[in-house]
């Protein structure tokens, strides 16, 4: 749900501020006492790391107006460690797909 809310919101932002606009919510993990979320996004550079604290309070009180919880959580953005992992499986995989065809084969005309 709070996934919902924040991506939500940061879209109706990024039509006010070009630095959100290509922010992609990748998911939210909640403490369990509620007091803290860390919301994972596509990619973070630092105008969207900056944009994102400015509106930090703006989200948050979304949140309060939109989900019913005991307490609304503290808002920390970060950048989805699976995205880069992802992106450095894929580079890897081009280069194996680039490499001599003989050599991925392990050689076997060869002997």
């Amino acid at each position: 749900m709070l996934r919902e809310v924040v991506a939500d919101e940061l879209e109706r932002r990024s039509e006010h501020d070009s630095r959100l606009g290509l922010l992609t919510v990748t998911g939210v993990q909640v403490d369990p006492d509620l007091r803290h979320a860390t919301v994972w996004l596509s990619s973070l550079g630092p105008e969207a790391a900056e944009a994102l604290a400015e509106a930090r309070v703006r989200i948050q009180a979304a949140i309060a107006a939109q989900v019913r919880l005991k307490r609304t959580p503290l808002l920390v953005f970060a950048a989805d460690p699976a995205v880069a992992a992802g992106a450095r499986i894929e580079d890897i995989i081009r280069e194996i797909g680039t490499s001599d065809p003989e050599a991925t084969r392990g050689g076997a005309g060869e002997r």
